[in-house]
């Protein structure tokens, strides 16, 4: 559970996590693990297609959520069983202890529920004098050692089978061997009679089918069904989100659970329990079954026109799964109760914002959380606006407040990086690295090096070099983003090289600047604003094929949150929606538009690798297009692993949690280094400053360029 007070103490607290070595080792080897087994479950599927039915099939469920119980309620209790409404987890705790003490129960088992956890149950439970015992073997283990899941799906991944050893020899009083089957049976052995002994089962629900008044549970050990079959009170716990209509609506949600949760096409246990069912422990022969609906939050998010999408989650996990962050700290660090991206969102949903508050600023917004999700939720976009709203609620740090002031003056902000080229002189070195960090920065951010502001900007080089381009294929405006206009002008000016030699006619507006995704990252959402409006009034759409832009992060910014951001404001949205459809990256445009062909370029045969930008690959959908360029650019492609995983840049990010980030950069580099390229290439200058950095730091020979560069050197 998240404790820290502030952000310096979650810091702390992130440091001793990352001296975890068996965590960091366990959770890299799911990582990758995970996403073979993903793409392999769902192959020759339409992933994107049965993401979409379920999303607008949960999304139809949450607005009828109402009519949904009742006739739920009706069912249910036509067939025999109670059913309760709790307002929030203090009403559903007290409903489930009245109903232990009516039943005269003295013993209960319950079988993993992350409702439960949230609500705190078991505390309440325990205090009333019950006992209760887990029966989930993760959750038996982290209730023994009193801590939270790490995991929806897998509570204990965080420990080692050393430690579960030792847990269990102090448990059993005897000297427990390490081997897992072993403990696996040593588990077996002890719970088994808690089953037998038990007064009432306590199960969370995947589903509650208003058409039969039924639940579905779907589990892996088995523990569910002996929880809900032998003692003689079953009380089954749910949200009010997981009501669905149909019973063919949680079938569709079963192709996607499973497969999305732990690569498997199915688990071992789907049970269907529709109504009281005869039980041999019970007096009168027949089963008590209660179920316990929660609402806890839940009907003030259905009612949210952004965050209502929430209410998809299927708890699946896989959100945590790809999360480079979550990879590093683990859950414990990564949540409060519920963990991972919708963790983040949940935290401050279910438990208040003084526990989201740290949480939520530890999302590198890779955008790998929402390229999985099985609900389709635009989780990183709720995270930034959760961060927008404490904000707002409780003020705005003062660094991101005069950044969003200064990136909303275009001039001021121009004139601050052109003061800066000659500030920088004292600590320059002639290959374009700050020779000593700036007092502002602190011993965290050695882990890389700095590039200098550039000695002549992109837009003044502009001027003197326009490319006059006679009976142009296309015509384009160029969108350069602030780093490749005063930091790496080379960038653009490679790109204009291969678009005049491939008669693209293009322009330059002037009074473009930032695309405004720092300040958007930071919580700044009115500067945000404030800076799309300025773009946007900075181009004309229909004078343009396309707008190209080298950065991927900006690609994506334009494209998918210019529209979002001026929604308020109808002519300048029908202007946005017209800037974001010509949008393009710049290797989709070479490759996919001009369609160079592999003759137009010296073939150099160097060896070169590739990172791919979180924002290329996943903001935009592209994978192929800047892997064939690199082939079709003279070069010999050398496949990196992990080529899709964040480099830790992450633009703000990397300022705010150096420690993550240079792990993150560690990882990237040593894939980089493993596979012998001498140069290595991507499609993002933040990446460039990320990757170029580190690899100075480190004393490396090998070159990081964007493509644009590696095709105007090769050009014939």
């Amino acid at each position: 559970m998240q404790k820290a007070h502030n952000l310096k103490e979650y810091r702390e607290e992130l440091r001793e996590t990352l001296d975890n070595d068996f965590l960091r080792t366990t959770l890299d080897n799911f990582a990758i693990a995970y996403r073979a087994g993903r793409a392999n479950a769902f192959k020759d599927m339409d992933v994107r297609g049965l993401i979409k039915d379920i999303a607008d099939s949960k999304d139809a469920a949450a607005q009828d959520a109402e009519a949904l119980y009742k006739e739920f309620k009706k069912n249910a209790e036509a067939a025999g069983i109670h059913v309760h409404f709790a307002k929030d987890g203090d009403e559903a705790n007290r409903i489930i202890t009245k109903i232990a003490k009516d039943a005269d129960c003295k013993k209960i088992v319950k079988s993993k529920s992350m409702t439960a956890e949230e609500t705190l149950l078991n505390h309440d439970l325990e205090d009333a004098g019950l006992e209760v015992t887990e029966t989930d073997l993760g959750e038996w283990i982290i209730q023994m050692r009193h801590e939270g899941p790490s995991h929806m799906v897998m509570p204990a991944i965080h420990l080692s089978r050393y430690q579960v050893g030792d847990l269990f020899s102090e448990v059993t009083g005897t000297k427990q061997d390490t081997d897992i089957d072993k403990l696996v049976k040593v588990a077996r052995r002890e719970l088994r009679q808690k089953y037998v002994e038990a007064d009432m089962g306590i199960t969370g629900a995947n589903f509650a089918v208003a058409e039969t008044g039924g639940i579905g549970l779907v589990t892996n050990e088995g523990n569910a069904r002996l929880v809900s079959t032998l003692p003689r009170v079953h009380v089954a716990l749910m949200g009010i989100d997981k009501l669905l209509p149909t019973l063919h609506d949680a079938l569709r949600i079963i192709k996607v659970l499973p497969r999305n949760a732990t690569g498997q096409q199915i688990t071992s246990y789907v049970t269907w329990i529709t109504g009281a069912n005869e039980c041999l422990a019970a007096e009168d022969g027949k089963k008590e079954i209660h179920y316990v609906v929660l609402d806890n939050g839940r009907s003030e998010l259905i009612k949210d026109p952004l965050f209502s999408q929430v209410n998809r989650c299927v708890r699946c996990g896989a959100c945590a799964n790809v999360c480079p962050v979550y990879r590093l700290v683990g859950g414990h660090k990564m949540g409060h109760i519920y963990i991972g991206a919708i963790g983040l969102i949940l935290t401050y949903f279910f438990h208040g914002k003084d526990k989201a508050k740290n949480l939520v600023q530890n999302c590198i917004n890779c955008e790998a959380c929402k390229d999985v999700c099985a609900g389709g939720i635009d989780l990183p976009r709720l995270i930034k606006e959760i961060h927008a709203r404490i904000q707002d609620e409780d003020g705005h740090p003062l660094p991101s407040m005069l950044l969003g002031k200064v990136l909303k003056n275009r001039k001021l902000f121009h004139t601050l990086l052109r003061t800066a080229k000659w500030g920088q002189k004292p600590v320059a070195e002639k290959d374009g690295f700050i020779r000593h960090l700036p007092m502002i920065f602190s011993k965290e951010h050695s882990f890389r090096a700095l590039p200098t502001i550039a000695e002549t900007p992109f837009r003044d080089w502009w001027q003197e070099n326009r490319p006059v381009v006679e009976n142009p294929k296309y015509r384009v405006a160029l969108f350069s983003g602030c780093v490749q206009d005063f930091v790496y002008p080379e960038q653009m000016k490679a790109a204009v090289d291969v678009f005049a030699a491939n008669g693209v006619a293009m322009e330059f507006p002037e009074k473009q600047s930032c695309c405004g995704l720092p300040v958007q990252m930071m919580g700044e959402t009115k500067a945000s604003r404030d800076v799309a409006a300025q773009n946007l009034r900075a181009f004309e759409p229909e004078a343009y094929d396309y707008i190209i832009t080298l950065c991927a992060s900006c690609a994506a910014h334009l494209k998918h949150n210019y529209p979002k951001l001026v929604m308020d404001k109808p002519s300048l949205k029908l202007r946005a929606d017209a800037f974001a459809a010509k949008v393009i990256d710049y290797s989709s445009f070479v490759n996919d538009v001009l369609k160079v062909k592999a003759e137009g370029f010296t073939k150099s045969g160097e060896k070169a690798t590739y990172h791919a930008p979180c924002h290329l690959c996943r903001g935009l959908d592209v994978h192929e297009a800047p892997r064939e360029l690199i082939e079709k650019s003279g070069m010999e492609y050398v496949e990196c692993a992990e080529e899709e995983v964040c480099c830790g840049f992450g633009g703000t990010f990397s300022m705010k949690f150096p420690e993550l980030s240079a792990e993150l950069l560690k990882k990237k580099l040593d894939n980089v280094e493993s596979t012998g390229a001498g140069v290595l290439l991507t499609d993002c200058p933040g990446c460039i400053m990320q990757l170029r950095g580190g690899l100075k730091n480190r004393g490396s020979k090998v070159k990081v360029k964007h493509i644009a560069e590696a095709m105007a050197s090769n050009r014939k």
